[in-house]
């Protein structure tokens, strides 16, 4: 029996065991929800260290609260493989975002062991915290979580993240001197298994798993305004309104216009509109006169983004002009795309070739700690597995035999990493 057989043999009644205790551990109203630097979340953690112990590994957490998991070894003095993911969820989202290349990590760590297969150099298993709130576990790690951004709340109740990691015993302010809480010259590669989060792989009937080119940059605005005259309803004829909603639901428009010109010429590019509000005081019978909103974009050029934007903000002068209004945009923030490496993307499919598992190249558009981490000059690579109804929902629903086909490529690629 060949070794892939076996080992995706052992591996999904582990993988599926993990994933179920997480579930209960996790489970709310109508999915799971493990948010950053929650006790849930601490929670979970421990489980999963307590895991990587019976396993027979080495543990310990960083100073961001990140947890690693580590099987030695021959030559522990050279920088060390890193695969893994994050432990935490949206609210009442999916069991496997996250968690699948944790598991996957975890699964190959475990193969090693067992089969007493020594690697040049150590496997650092990791668990990022707080990913799906700003990447926050992972930019802890590197040291470059900025100061404001510990004033951020999940929910208006809530804690700020500063006040949630000082919870969990975490020091934040240590997190943003620019100064990496471990030296990352120990870290040679970084390498995640991730659900993908379209449509896509799951639309291809013999190609299951994904080889991430890159992940896409993200540029967004939290909070534009439209400003424009709130009046009666029935007392303003055309030519007098100065509605906010019209003329944003206009520039919305004319937005999505200048995108699908753009993807026409063969741009790699997104757009969102993903919050829409008016006053809590809107009413059938008044005339918006102030629309709030955000705005995502995203690509995997900077170039593109330069374009797009200017585009983007000539329309809104266009619009103010058309509809008597004025924007007021706050100040964007802006995370740089990140290439994934070209030496780990022909080890990954080297080893997709030899475990005769098909990959289709593709870019992905959600953020991923990666992009921390290769911003900090470590190599990193991802593989994306196909997922049924979509991501950030509770109806995630990943095949095993498709984990195990992404987590078999994994260990072959680990396995042979210095040949």
């Amino acid at each position: 029996m060949s070794a892939s057989i076996r080992f995706r043999e052992q591996t999904a009644p582990f993988a599926q065991k993990l994933f179920d205790e997480v579930r209960q551990l996790s489970r709310s109203q109508w999915g799971v929800t493990r948010l950053g630097y929650s006790e849930t979340e601490t929670r979970v953690m421990k489980h999963i260290e307590s895991v990587a112990v019976s396993m027979g590994l080495e543990t310990e957490y960083d100073l961001a609260g990140n947890l690693w998991m580590i099987l030695p070894g021959k030559n522990r003095d050279l920088p060390a493989i890193v695969t893994g993911s994050h432990a935490d969820s949206v609210p009442e989202g999916g069991n496997y975002d996250g968690l699948a290349g944790v598991t996957a990590a975890m699964a190959v760590a475990r193969w090693l062991k067992s089969e007493g297969i020594e690697l040049e150099r150590d496997l650092r298993v990791n668990c990022f915290r707080c990913e799906e709130r700003g990447l926050f576990g992972s930019l802890g790690l590197c040291g470059k979580v900025k100061a404001h951004d510990l004033q951020r709340r999940h929910s208006a109740d809530g804690p700020t993240l500063g006040e949630a990691m000082q919870a969990c015993g975490v020091d934040p302010m240590r997190l943003t001197t620019g100064e990496p809480v471990m030296d990352l010259k120990k870290l040679a590669a970084y390498i995640e298994i991730h659900i993908d989060q379209s449509p896509k792989l799951d639309s291809l009937p013999d190609t299951r798993v994904g080889l991430v080119t890159g992940i896409r940059g993200c540029y967004f605005h939290l909070a534009v305004k439209c400003i424009g005259t709130t009046a009666h309803a029935g007392a303003i004829e055309y030519d007098a309104r100065q509605d906010a909603l019209m003329a944003a639901s206009t520039f919305f428009v004319r937005a999505r216009e200048k995108w699908h010109e753009r993807v026409q010429a063969g741009d790699d590019l997104v757009f969102t509109v993903g919050i829409c509000n008016t006053p809590s005081f809107a009413a059938l019978n008044i005339i918006p006169g102030e629309v709030t909103f955000s705005v995502d974009i995203r690509t995997l050029s900077e170039e593109t983004k330069e374009v797009f934007t200017e585009i983007f903000y000539e329309e809104a002068k266009r619009v103010e002009a058309e509809f008597g209004v004025r924007f007021e945009f706050d100040v964007p923030l802006y995370t740089p795309p990140s290439a994934c490496d070209p030496e780990l993307m022909r080890k990954l499919q080297d080893a997709a070739d030899r475990v005769d598992v098909k990959m289709l190249r593709m870019a992905s558009g959600a953020g991923h700690d990666g992009m921390a981490i290769e911003q900090a000059g470590i190599p990193m690579a991802m593989l994306f597995v196909a997922n049924q109804n979509g991501s950030h929902n509770p109806h995630e629903d990943m095949q095993m035999d498709d984990f195990l086909m992404a987590t078999d490529v994994l260990r072959e690629m680990i396995e042979h990493f210095d040949d």
